[in-house]
């Protein structure tokens, strides 16, 4: 059973910077995907940012140039460093890890852009 533990997030002023990081244990594929999904109130989950064990990232458009995610194969861990928040980017954020066609969820970190 895969379990993922998240850690990050908080309150910034836009404008800064918010590390997140996620590291996924009880797994022993060699491939998968890890990466960030995000969920505003009122909306309905969208893909952030994520990565795969061969480092081949995907950026939404709204983050590219601002966000950046990066892996460590042998920890199964993924960091992504936030820079430049907008109030937009205020949502609840959920590690995400893909492997042999199933996904598996975090348990979700609030991330609010206010001044």
């Amino acid at each position: 059973q895969v379990q993922l533990v998240e850690s990050g997030g908080g309150l910034v002023q836009p404008g800064g910077s918010l590390r997140l990081s996620c590291a996924a244990s009880g797994s022993t594929f060699s491939f998968y995907r890890m990466g960030w999904y995000r969920q505003a109130p009122g909306k309905q989950r969208e893909l952030v940012a994520t990565i795969t064990s061969r480092y081949i990232t995907d950026y939404s458009d709204s983050v590219k140039g601002r966000f950046t995610i990066s892996g460590d194969n042998a920890k199964n861990t993924v960091t992504r460093q936030m820079n430049s928040l907008k109030p937009e980017d205020t949502a609840v954020y959920f590690c995400n890890y893909y492997v042999a066609g199933r996904n598996y969820w975090g348990q979700g970190t609030q991330v609010t852009v206010s001044s």
